[in-house]
């Protein structure tokens, strides 16, 4: 008998996963209000807080949670469903695709960033607009709230071709964005690209595509670890 099949596991991880998605959700949904109408940066240019990649993926997590939220009432958390409901599709490819890589991105390289020298990525004088918890929802509950999501709710990832794509996709974009705001602002959107060279900039953004690669995979690694023996019953059931 497995998780997911296992009525102690269904009231009890199940409770505590819908649990997990209302709190998840409503703080991201906060967070992103509080940023949004309370909190005034000095370098915002036109194109405001959507600048960001941490608003953009805070955005990113709200609607990720709502979705989870969701298909906990009206959709599905089981293996392998007679049905598997489209909001269950698309609740399985957001979380691979751009939920897990950009949580993880956006925690990993804005601490290691604030290790090295906080000024280049956020200043101590917006300590007085930008507080502390915002900061920690924004950089830190969005790794935390996707790793305990990848061990409390099962799904199936798509093939590592469609899942990169999307990613990739998404990436490239923001790249794209980041020169139209600084085309049209005179502005880097993060600090620190004011103080490296071209082949440095080049540098970096050719690491930050490797390194949401490499948390894509890392993904797809630890949910066919953690969900194992769920994902080999669902490959019986469908040969």
């Amino acid at each position: 008998m497995t998780r997911t099949t296992d009525p102690v596991y269904k009231s009890g991880y199940g409770s505590y996963r819908t649990l997990m998605h209302s709190i998840a959700a409503a703080q991201f949904f906060y967070g992103i209000y509080f940023f949004q109408y309370f909190v005034t940066l000095p370098d915002a240019t036109f194109a405001g807080k959507f600048q960001y990649l941490t608003f953009l993926d805070a955005i990113i997590q709200a609607v990720y949670f709502t979705i989870a939220l969701i298909n906990d009432f009206v959709g599905t958390n089981e293996v392998s469903p007679k049905r598997l409901p489209r909001i269950r599709k698309l609740k399985d490819y957001m979380m691979a695709a751009f939920a897990f890589p950009l949580a993880l991105n956006v925690g990993i390289t804005f601490w290691s960033i604030y290790a090295i020298d906080r000024e280049l990525i956020l200043p101590k004088a917006l300590d007085a607009v930008f507080p502390s918890w915002l900061n920690h929802i924004m950089h830190t509950n969005i790794a935390v709230f996707m790793i305990l999501e990848m061990f409390t709710s099962f799904r199936a990832y798509p093939s590592r071709g469609d899942g990169m794509a999307g990613l990739s996709i998404f990436l490239l974009g923001y790249l794209i964005w980041l020169h139209v705001v600084k085309y049209y602002s005179g502005l880097w959107v993060y600090p620190f690209l004011e103080v490296l060279s071209l082949p440095q900039r080049l540098l970096f953004f050719i690491g930050s595509l490797a390194i949401n690669w490499c948390l894509y995979v890392l993904g797809e690694t630890m949910n066919n670890m953690i969900w194992s023996k769920e994902l080999k019953m669902a490959q019986r059931k469908t040969n």
